[in-house]
């Protein structure tokens, strides 16, 4: 026995039961007519003319029914007599390269002929000017030499950074549509002015450029979409924050204050740029963002099979497993620190053989005097939370709390010959 596996022997975990937790889930159910109706409104029906050559924006999020939203975006504008074609607009993601970029539309279902028209994925950009702090201003080439740019992008908190406007259609004006020569550019001075930077070179683009509308929506704590709307610049600049106050009340969330570990089954690129959600777990990679459970140790146990290696998020982490390690790809990883300049969250957390160990590090590792008192949950990750687990010290509170429900009773976790979570 290793000094590592001696010193976790006689950590003991505590039970556990399940938890359902209820959330507001209103959604759209005909989001299809629903866009439909707003794309026909007069004052966003006249920005459109025949013969425009027309660049919708899309991302590399996992947005609700990405698909739908540009399809019935795209057929609006050929009903008008436009001529769209697709920019993929997502910084540096898809390994900063022009297929890498359609790639990842194409993982996510946004392909031609999915959505009824072209792709032109480049990486070239054109500078359109500086903000007064010296930061230049870049956009999409293709997007640049268009009639017209329609983005769509849903409206979120962002995981590094406060402020009115945050993750939606002005930073995917700002970073999206600028590649990686935007994101570096945007990210250079840092998180500390991000909510300044952001608004201030989408303002730039479009003032410089024919942005004609965006199509925002904000999804409810089941990622599934609440709200959409189609606004113009003006109204982007106007009531963007709104749509960003609306996000942060139906975001989904841990509600508890305070926790002694939190458990991770998977993180990926797929569920948080951050692998993990911080605006769940309550801890940034920044200082500039807050909210969320103060929690002592968390432990994240694997990666997501759509992540593809990059294990952007675990240095975020407390304790990780092997497994999680054997399956990083560093160069992927690092380079999203190198783009962002934060790099805190590509390091490797303490690194145990196998799950039971990776939590017992976590357990004996969280200041209390009871072990099996830890107040400890675990969660699949931070995009599935309507089914917990928590630890007995929780029970009552989750007795007490109207949005919880215990649904089980009290068992140990589960482990397979290797000590991994079954």
């Amino acid at each position: 026995m290793g000094i590592l596996q001696e010193l976790l022997r006689d950590i003991p975990i505590p039970k556990m039961a399940r938890v359902k937790v209820h959330f507001d889930n209103h959604q759209i159910e005909d989001l299809g007519s629903e866009l439909w109706a707003k794309l026909q409104q007069e004052h966003i029906r006249q920005t459109v003319k025949p013969g425009m050559q027309i660049a919708v924006a899309v991302g590399s999020r996992g947005l609700d029914r990405i698909v739908e939203l540009t399809a019935v975006t795209v057929k609006a504008l050929k009903e008008a007599g436009a001529e769209p074609f697709i920019v993929p607009s997502m910084g540096s993601h898809g390994g900063a390269t022009a297929e890498g970029q359609r790639e990842v539309l194409a993982h996510l279902g946004v392909t031609e002929e999915s959505v009824g028209c072209e792709i032109r994925s480049s990486m070239e950009v054109v500078q359109l000017g500086e903000l007064p702090n010296g930061l230049p201003v870049y956009l999409d080439r293709y997007a640049a030499a268009a009639d017209g740019i329609i983005v769509i992008n849903r409206v979120k908190p962002h995981t590094a950074f406060r402020g009115p406007v945050e993750s939606g259609i002005m930073k995917m004006i700002s970073i999206g549509l600028g590649k990686q020569k935007g994101a570096e550019a945007c990210h250079q001075l840092g998180f500390k002015y991000m909510a300044e930077n952001v608004p201030a070179m989408a303002k730039l683009i479009m003032q410089q450029k024919p942005v004609l509308f965006g199509v925002a929506t904000v999804e409810n704590a089941f990622d599934k979409v609440a709200v959409v709307e189609v606004l113009t610049p003006e109204e982007i600049i106007a009531k963007e924050a709104d749509l960003q106050k609306k996000a942060k009340e139906l975001l989904p969330k841990l509600f508890f204050d305070q926790l002694e570990v939190l458990v991770v089954d998977q993180i990926g690129k797929n569920i948080s740029g951050d692998g993990m959600d911080p605006n769940i777990t309550g801890r940034y990679p920044t200082p500039y963002a807050h909210g969320g459970p103060d929690v002592n140790k968390i432990v994240v146990l694997d990666l997501t099979p759509q992540t593809e290696g990059n294990a952007n998020g675990v240095g975020t982490a407390d304790f990780t497993t092997q497994r999680l390690v054997d399956k990083t790809d560093l160069e992927v990883t690092y380079a999203n620190g190198l783009t962002s300049t934060v790099v805190a969250p590509t390091k490797i957390a303490t690194t145990l053989p196998n799950d039971r160990e990776a939590i017992q590090a976590a357990i004996k590792t969280c200041n209390v005097l009871d072990f099996n008192q830890a107040k400890l949950v675990r969660i699949k990750n931070t995009l599935v939370l309507g089914e917990i687990e928590v630890s007995e010290a929780l029970f009552d509170y989750v007795r007490e709390h109207p949005s919880m429900e215990l649904c089980s009773e009290p068992y140990d976790f589960s482990f397979d010959e290797h000590d991994n979570l079954i």
